[in-house]
């Protein structure tokens, strides 16, 4: 087990340098933070000084190896919009996200198991080819149209809910989760739904059956355990889809999350902002990786005897 964790973490950190180099480059092409933080009055002397101040008059390369130095004594630099560190901005910023995340996600797992093991259990009756078809509906609508049309029809024409923020109660949560609910719980209906019809009708399960297991212990205890690991696949890709992809949500419902933090970052050239953003985003998705690898292995001791010595 330590043994395959351990290869897993190296083969996983090789793409996060890719997003350290990537990301310091491709944040320079979004333009010179001189030209949007100076009047277009400023003299050439106002702009020289502006730019030897925050690091900007360095050739890129020097720039990347300052940066590069800086990541490894856990220095991000201050953000050129606020002079605040850009670590303890993007760390203020990342719980919200978090925590939108991890409520849609166990809302999605457990309503998607419920409801697909339901249709399992009795494949193409009235009520799984209902749960199907709403299930594929639900995975195919865009979240930035489900988002718009939610803040219409229940914040701006019926009222009910607020369009953005947090201020305020539980109401506050509805539209964003909402809208991050409904893909991946659609995705997830259907995956485990696929695979708990293909793991009822399997031998082991047959066999429990004719030992007199009950319903319920065969369903949960024999055929959900086996059907998990397409489930668990798919669930650790939403789950980072939506650490990663809350920008849209974030955006849209005023939501103060990283995925915001980075539009705005974006917006103003804030370089430190936007690196340390994409920097923590990453680790944490590779973080995300390695449990889902843990998972893995816990689940199927053949992904454990797979690793070498």
């Amino acid at each position: 087990m330590v043994t395959f964790l351990r290869k897993r973490v190296v083969s996983s950190a090789i793409p996060l340098l890719f997003v350290v180099f990537g990301v310091f480059c491709l944040a320079r092409l979004t333009g010179d933070p001189v030209n949007l933080y100076l009047p277009l009055s400023a003299t050439p002397e106002q702009r020289a000084e502006f730019a030897a101040a925050n690091g900007l008059d360095q050739p890129v390369l020097v720039q990347l190896w300052d940066y590069l130095g800086q990541i490894a004594r856990l220095d991000f630099g201050e953000s050129l919009r606020t002079g605040q560190s850009a670590a303890e901005m993007v760390f203020a910023a990342f719980p919200a996200t978090l925590q939108l995340a991890a409520v849609t996600m166990l809302i999605a797992v457990a309503g998607a198991v419920l409801i697909g093991c339901a249709a399992a259990y009795r494949p193409n009756s009235p009520a799984d080819r209902v749960c199907s078809f709403l299930s594929m509906t639900a995975a195919s609508i865009p979240d930035f149209w489900f988002a718009i049309m939610g803040v219409l029809v229940f914040g701006v024409t019926l009222g009910w809910l607020p369009t953005s923020g947090v201020t305020g109660g539980a109401e506050v949560w509805v539209l964003p989760i909402a809208t991050l609910l409904i893909r991946p719980f659609g995705v997830l209906v259907q995956v485990v739904r696929g695979a708990m019809v293909a793991a009822l009708t399997a031998p082991y399960t047959r066999v429990a059956r004719s030992k007199g297991a009950s319903e319920k212990r065969v369903v949960f205890g024999h055929a959900l355990r086996n059907a998990a690991m397409p489930a668990l696949t798919v669930a650790g890709d939403l789950a980072i889809g939506l650490v990663n992809g809350a920008v849209v949500v974030e955006t849209i419902f005023g939501w103060p999350g990283i995925g915001k933090l980075m539009i705005d970052s974006v917006l103003q050239r804030d370089f430190a902002v936007l690196q340390a953003a994409v920097l923590l985003t990453a680790v944490t998705i590779f973080t995300l990786n390695i449990l889902i690898d843990a998972c893995y292995a816990l689940l199927d001791a053949r992904v454990r005897q797979a690793a070498p010595a």
